[in-house]
């Protein structure tokens, strides 16, 4: 029997950070196992982490693994709009999948113009509703920034045009449910303060038996029902979107595990790239920018970067470049992945601007390769050996503006073969070497090279991690689930 076709659904938030790509990544996969075929919908994301298409677009990471709950393949429709901040003040602008130049923040929010990108969300949209059902769309920051209504392109004007269910989100862990709860729904307008229909208190810790007083004044003094308090869970892995969660990871070396290091850099971006390598339990994974970190570390990872020249210069200005170089004297391994492969290099250059005022910098000299940067951007989808004859298939993605190629009489030694028969990065031994490649630590077969000189076992405790990642959204979503009046979100979704 075919279900029943449900409203599209919007998670919109009292703030940041208050956890709605997750809930909505829940909603996906519950929605999945439900017998629907949900997808996922924000009309506009800031993030530098993003992901690829199979048909070689960008969109936000957040879509990607929402889409993958959903079970399917991720389509820029998804995210059709995302802005990859390049500074405090600009950010590129990607729109259906294609960087199409950059903006300053202030013109970016002022009315002219905003027409066009109103109607591109808008058939995004609707071309996926035609499809899919439900949409489960997510909001972005909060929903009572009202100085920016009539500039809104992803809250309360997208749920109109998308007759789209509201749910609130709250997060209680911060203090101010209540305050921040009611204050979301009273500053709506008399039509939108209608479309919310219900509210979510995430990241309760304790006795939830303790809030059940508080879950009805709050149903109470809001005037809808709260369909759910979601206890915080640290057991449950999913990829998170928001660098706003490297405030929460280690920072330090530890005795009795091998110390990988990832740069904190001012731009970082994908640093989901090391999300597998943070799982193994032979690895200390951490996140610095201190020398005396980093000289503790076995292996420095360089991340990518959004601004691969402005982190370089900081790099060399702050003293890190330094501290990683010593390291690698003595003995630690470096690896850079996209713009932490490129600084790697003898020089970055820059003679278009594509990135800035800066035209031209020697790199850490750890790489015979010379990068240049060039204004169109390679996105795509690969696979990959690590071996140019045989070995096993692994799997990853490009996302990167500049070329990188070998100096003047330097031969090529790539560090990855790809099924199309061409190479990628480049290695000087087996500890220092660089790729274009990320989500090349997704692959436990490369996990194990990377920490193959080191006496910490032979094998990686995930051996599958598309499998792996599926479990923790079934986790996830059993979750939810559990602390989400099901019942009454389903009666919401098919009323009239």
């Amino acid at each position: 029997m075919k279900p029943q076709r449900l409203h599209p659904l919007m998670l919109a938030g009292t703030g940041s950070d208050v956890g709605k790509s997750v809930l909505a990544t829940a909603l996906c996969r519950i929605f999945l196992q439900d017998g629907f075929r949900p997808a996922p919908f924000k009309a506009q994301n800031m993030a530098l982490n993003s992901y690829v298409t199979p048909d070689g677009l960008e969109l936000g990471r957040a879509q990607a693994v929402q889409a993958e709950a959903a079970g399917l393949p991720c389509h820029t429709d998804m995210n059709p709009l995302l802005l990859k901040p390049s500074s405090d003040r600009t950010s590129q602008v990607v729109l259906n999948g294609k960087p199409v130049g950059h903006r300053d923040a202030y013109d970016y929010f002022q009315r002219a113009g905003r027409d066009e990108l109103r109607q591109a969300v808008q058939a995004a949209f609707d071309r996926l509703a035609a499809r899919y059902s439900p949409i489960v769309m997510e909001g972005a920051g909060s929903i009572a920034e009202i100085n920016l209504r009539d500039s809104d392109l992803v809250n309360m004007p997208m749920a109109r045009y998308a007759g789209a269910d509201v749910i609130l989100v709250a997060d209680i862990d911060r203090g101010g449910v209540f305050a921040s709860a009611y204050g979301s729904i009273a500053l709506q307008t008399p039509e939108d303060r209608r479309r919310i229909k219900g509210i979510i208190v995430n990241k309760f810790r304790g006795d939830l038996r303790l809030f059940q007083q508080g879950r009805e004044m709050l149903a109470r003094v809001c005037g809808v029902p709260v369909l759910g308090v979601i206890p915080y869970y640290n057991d449950i892995h999913i990829e998170e979107e928001d660098s706003v969660e490297l405030s929460f990871k280690s920072k330090t070396a530890v005795k009795g595990r091998v110390n990988a290091a990832v740069v904190l850099l001012r731009h970082l971006s994908n640093f989901t790239d090391f999300d597998l390598l943070e799982r193994d339990s032979r690895v200390n994974l951490y996140y610095t920018h201190n020398v005396h970190e980093l000289e503790k570390a076995d292996i420095i990872l360089l991340p990518g970067t959004k601004s691969t020249l402005a982190d370089l210069y900081e790099l060399r200005s702050s003293g890190l470049a330094d501290a990683i170089l010593k390291a690698r004297r003595n003995g630690a391994t470096v690896m850079g992945i996209c713009g932490g492969y490129q600084m790697m290099g003898m020089e970055v250059a820059d003679p278009d601007g594509v990135e800035g005022g800066i035209r031209s910098l020697p790199g850490l000299g750890l790489l015979p390769v010379r990068t240049v940067m060039r204004g169109e951007k390679l996105t795509r989808q690969v696979r990959f050996r690590l071996s140019a004859e045989d070995g096993e298939w692994c799997r990853g993605y490009e996302i990167h503006m500049g070329s990188t190629v070998p100096c003047d009489g330097t031969p090529a030694c790539p560090l990855v073969y790809l099924e199309d028969g061409t190479a990628d990065g480049f290695r000087v031994d087996g500890r220092t070497f660089g790729t274009y490649v990320h989500g090349i630590l997704d692959n436990p077969s490369v996990i194990n090279r990377l920490l193959a000189s080191f006496a910490c076992g032979t094998a990686s405790p995930v051996t599958d991690y598309a499998a792996y990642k599926e479990e923790q959204y079934d986790r996830l979503a059993a979750h939810v689930r559990a602390h989400l009046d099901m019942p009454l979100l389903y009666r919401l979704l098919t009323t009239s």
